[in-house]
């Protein structure tokens, strides 16, 4: 196989982000592609990549990889590598990945390209696009050794569901010492209702024009009214207004839900590469020159909490 994509997993489910990024390696590099999974009892979640389309996957299962550690991961993928001549290891970013994927890059002296939005696989090269100059523009990158490692912009592709199965095939790895010297003593995940803004159909996203953080109550409402998610931009994330795991943009994540509304958004270059997949984009802004209005497919110039409230209200009415 010329190129592994890495099947980051968590609760026995493979990642949305893993999945999409397969979706586009077989799309490009046909069944010259196949799946790696590291972790402890992965089996049932190795066998349901062939969902979606890969025929083959790599397994490394053992006790040791129950915890979500990087280190011993970067062993299990170096392992892998080596018994599948692998010349191209794509990763969905994530924390973990991008560990992972940084430590991989400097055990085999790999070449590591970052923030990519799309790539392509051609007689088993790879080649890439990545936003640049504050993603103004676009630009073509490469790698100059193999094996190449790719990690690739979260929500930038869409999982592809096709049927199948897939060939599972386990392969041993024995830890170097310092990497099992990390321990982890607890792991805590943050509890939270409705989608998250990488699945959800409607998202509605706050901005500086939100006035505070108390703002974002008018945002949760319409959101949860529409039965879509909250995000926000980097600013106010930066601010502590609202969780940097709701933030898109260049530095936070890409969506693509079919309704985007934004609240008091100005509609900079950082925030409008990470949602203009959108299926519709509506803005709410009470300054008629804001930039989002450039691009918006609806817009609303007006005072948000008049024009917010009156949408959650109708929303549910049409909902009830």
């Amino acid at each position: 196989m010329s190129t592994l994509v890495f099947l980051e997993h968590h609760d026995g489910l493979i990642q949305k982000g893993s999945l999409g990024v397969l979706a586009r390696a077989l799309a490009v590099g046909g069944q010259d592609v196949a799946g790696v999974i590291v972790g402890h009892g992965v089996a049932d979640a190795a066998a349901s990549a062939g969902a979606y389309g890969v025929s083959n996957v790599y397994a490394v299962d053992a006790p040791e990889f129950e915890a979500p550690l990087p280190q011993p991961r970067v062993d299990a993928l170096e392992a892998v590598v080596t018994a599948s001549g692998a010349t191209n290891i794509l990763f969905a970013a994530s924390v973990l990945s991008a560990d992972v994927a940084a430590g991989l890059s400097a055990r085999l002296d790999a070449g590591l390209n970052w923030d990519i939005t799309d790539f392509e696989i051609d007689g088993g090269e790879l080649t890439a696009r990545r936003p640049a100059l504050g993603d103004t523009v676009l630009v073509t990158v490469g790698w100059t050794t193999t094996p190449r490692i790719a990690l690739v912009r979260s929500g930038a592709f869409e999982p592809v569901e096709t049927g199948g199965s897939a060939t599972v095939k386990d392969v041993a790895v024995t830890l170097r010492e310092y990497s099992t010297a990390a321990q982890m003593v607890e792991q805590a995940q943050e509890q939270a209702s409705g989608p998250s803004i990488e699945d959800a159909d409607v998202i509605v996203a706050g901005g500086r024009g939100l006035g505070a953080p108390e703002g974002f109550k008018l945002a949760e409402e319409l959101a949860a009214a529409l039965g879509g998610a909250v995000a926000a931009t980097r600013a106010v994330v930066d601010a502590g207004w609202y969780p940097y795991s709701t933030q898109v943009g260049q530095t936070g994540k890409s969506v693509s839900p079919k309704l985007y509304i934004a609240l008091g958004i100005s509609g900079a270059i950082q925030h409008k590469v990470g949602m203009q997949n959108s299926g519709a984009i509506v803005a709410i802004n009470k300054d008629p020159n804001a930039p989002i209005f450039d691009f918006a497919d609806f817009g609303i110039v007006g005072d948000l909490n008049a024009v917010a409230p009156k949408l959650a209200e109708l929303a549910r009415a049409r909902r009830g």
